[in-house]
């Protein structure tokens, strides 16, 4: 990606997020990208299109924004004010709808450069920094931290994840913990390892300090 159009980028996603405190603020859509331009060039895939798709996967967010779950209007409208062809644009959109966690109806995009978007995206919400983003989000949105007799739901449908009111530690269980089973490029299912080994230590360190033992 040239540095005009990176700095257009940047500027677009800052604005766009500024306001966030869920954990999908601006400082995250760039450790996606970060993530993403790493494991890109070790899948020798199409580096363009990955750091656009990592860049803007975001902005047309259900969870965020007002709008349809898969949609892409926003990314749609800044990649063709900034005059990207068409077919870079609907590679770019395609991943852009089809990257997010969805219970069962979750997807593994069909490009390459789709598949490493995801798995960035995935890594940033597992490990130490998917800790604190989830604990950021359960906070935003008003959810208890956990509740002991409230068992986590498995195998939620598209509407049941969407529609889950669930406790952040619930959360661990019905998303997080899956994660490193779901990575797509060999790359990234290295770097899981480490930050589900992490979750898992934390979640026994936090159970036992919920119960008061010593």
């Amino acid at each position: 990606m040239n540095k005009d159009l990176l700095e257009k980028t940047l500027l677009y996603i800052q604005e766009r997020f500024q306001n966030d405190y869920s954990g999908h603020d601006y400082y995250h859509s760039i450790r996606v990208y970060k993530l993403a331009t790493s494991i890109c060039k070790e899948e020798n895939a199409n580096l363009e299109i990955v750091q656009l798709a990592a860049l803007l996967h975001d902005v047309d967010d259900y969870k965020l924004f007002v709008g349809n779950i898969g949609a892409s209007s926003n990314a749609e409208e800044f990649l063709r004010s900034n005059k990207i062809d068409d077919i870079k644009i609907k590679d770019i959109c395609d991943i852009i709808q089809s990257i997010s966690f969805k219970g069962t109806g979750t997807q593994s995009p069909r490009t390459l450069e789709g598949k490493i978007v995801q798995d960035a995206d995935r890594l940033d919400a597992i490990g130490a920094i998917g800790i604190a983003r989830t604990f950021a989000y359960g906070g935003s949105k008003n959810r208890s931290m956990h509740i002991p007799n409230e068992e986590p739901r498995k195998d939620m449908n598209v509407d049941e994840y969407i529609k889950s009111k669930g406790t952040t530690i619930n959360h661990f269980y019905e998303k997080l913990l899956k994660l490193k089973a779901l990575m797509n490029t060999e790359t990234a299912k290295i770097l899981a390892e480490s930050r589900h080994k992490y979750m898992e230590n934390f979640l026994n360190e936090f159970l036992n300090e919920w119960e008061g033992f010593i």
